[in-house]
């Protein structure tokens, strides 16, 4: 794996615990079962205030970055909740949501 790039690795990462085992980040596993995809989705928003990996001079500075915000993605999560951090577009929907589908739609 030491031939491997950084990007490299990351693409061998498959869950929120392999990223935070790979940048040696502390974490309650209770934490993360209830809120895995919240804090991936959180670390990604995230990471679109990096630039792209192409534009990078400093892989370390760059590797730091990802391992800053998964630790801050993580933290929302210890902190607080999913419901009041809203990370999914669902939590920021007001109300029920309907929809109407015509009847000889159905019937087709």
């Amino acid at each position: 794996m030491s031939d491997m790039t950084f990007m490299d690795d990351l693409e061998e990462l498959s869950s929120a615990e392999d990223f935070l085992e790979y940048f040696d980040i502390e974490f309650d596993k209770s934490v993360v079962q209830v809120n895995r995809l919240h804090i991936m989705q959180r670390f990604h928003d995230y990471l679109k205030d990096l630039p792209d990996v192409d534009q990078v001079a400093d892989m370390d500075g760059y590797k730091a970055a990802y391992k800053e915000y998964l630790t801050k993605a993580y933290e929302d999560f210890v902190n607080s909740d999913a419901l009041t951090e809203k990370v999914f577009r669902v939590f920021h929907m007001k109300g029920p949501q309907t929809t109407f589908v015509p009847l000889d739609q159905i019937l087709e």
